[in-house]
């Protein structure tokens, strides 16, 4: 699950540094600004299922800060924004790939939670939630700038799921018990779950040429078998855990579908100027390359 976004940011610092009008470029964009929570998410999960770091080591402690603070300073940028900017502005700039900034804040209060931080837990899951209704409400209402997300993109629909169910689990850490309010949040995810699946045509244009966003698919399906897991830890019902089967079965054969697919069409992560620059080197020199021109033979 966290791979492709541990790979993300171990290669981005280059990037920083080779190609910064890029990463500026990304940093003002209402899509790609919210890509830039991944890498610290990724972290912060690979942090939290680490079995080397115990939640109450000063390490676990240090790399929580070192992953949170750049997180608060993305929220301070993009929900700053939406408080002070004119009329509509959140209407005009919030899309599916908005709520990774809500995971980020869920994360972030899981992580905490194990930390034994209550109060710091449960101010990030308030920052999170509280910005989860203000998306939730624009984006279900199809307002202008919603719904001008290219077909291409359209996998990140699947992080509807993904906030709900991340939210659920880091509401179990903070109380320490599956509780209504988790059950909730889960039986949202699964609703938003059951109405995308059932809608294959929202998807079908996305679906005909491979790309990196079909990886918008694996964590939300991930999350939600992880919630479905302790939603069947809870209850302690049949149904729970054939669901928490069919969940997990069907995360881990997405992901193992994805890591194909990307290893089959590696090469479409090779800039497409490289490409021509290498098949220019290796293709044989024309005649007209030979020729000498007048003034040459002079």
């Amino acid at each position: 699950m966290h791979t492709p976004f541990a790979g993300c940011f171990l290669c981005y610092p280059p990037r920083c540094l080779f190609h910064f009008k890029m990463v500026k470029d990304e940093f003002l964009h209402h899509v790609g600004v919210n890509y830039l929570f991944a890498p610290w998410i990724s972290w912060l999960l690979l942090l939290q299922s680490s079995p080397f770091i115990s939640p109450k080591s000063v390490y676990y402690l240090v790399l929580w800060w070192i992953f949170v603070v750049p997180i608060l300073v993305l929220d301070v940028k993009i929900y700053g924004q939406w408080f002070t900017k004119g009329k509509r502005f959140v209407s005009v700039v919030a899309n599916p790939t908005s709520q990774i900034s809500v995971i980020g804040n869920l994360v972030a209060a899981k992580a905490a939670a194990q930390m034994g931080w209550g109060e710091t837990a449960v101010c990030m899951f308030s920052l999170g939630m509280a910005h989860y209704l203000v998306l939730f409400v624009t984006l279900y209402q199809r307002l202008a700038g919603s719904s001008n997300l290219p077909a291409m993109l359209r996998p990140v629909f699947f992080l509807f799921i993904a906030a709900p169910s991340m939210a659920s689990l880091a509401w179990d850490a903070i109380v320490g018990t599956f509780d209504n309010v988790a059950k909730i949040l889960f039986f949202l995810s699964l609703f938003l779950f059951l109405s995308l699946v059932s809608r294959p045509a929202l998807f079908r244009k996305s679906m005909k040429k491979f790309s990196v966003t079909w990886w918008a698919y694996s964590f939300p399906l991930t999350v939600l078998a992880l919630a479905s897991a302790e939603y069947a830890q809870e209850v302690k019902s049949g149904n729970a855990q054939a669901m928490m089967l069919v969940l997990s079965a069907l995360s881990v054969l997405v992901s193992l579908a994805l890591m194909v697919f990307t290893a089959i069409n590696t090469n479409m992560f090779v800039p497409d100027s490289l490409r021509v620059s290498s098949s220019e080197s290796s293709s044989p020199p024309s005649d007209s390359s030979n020729t000498l021109s007048p003034a040459s033979s002079l």
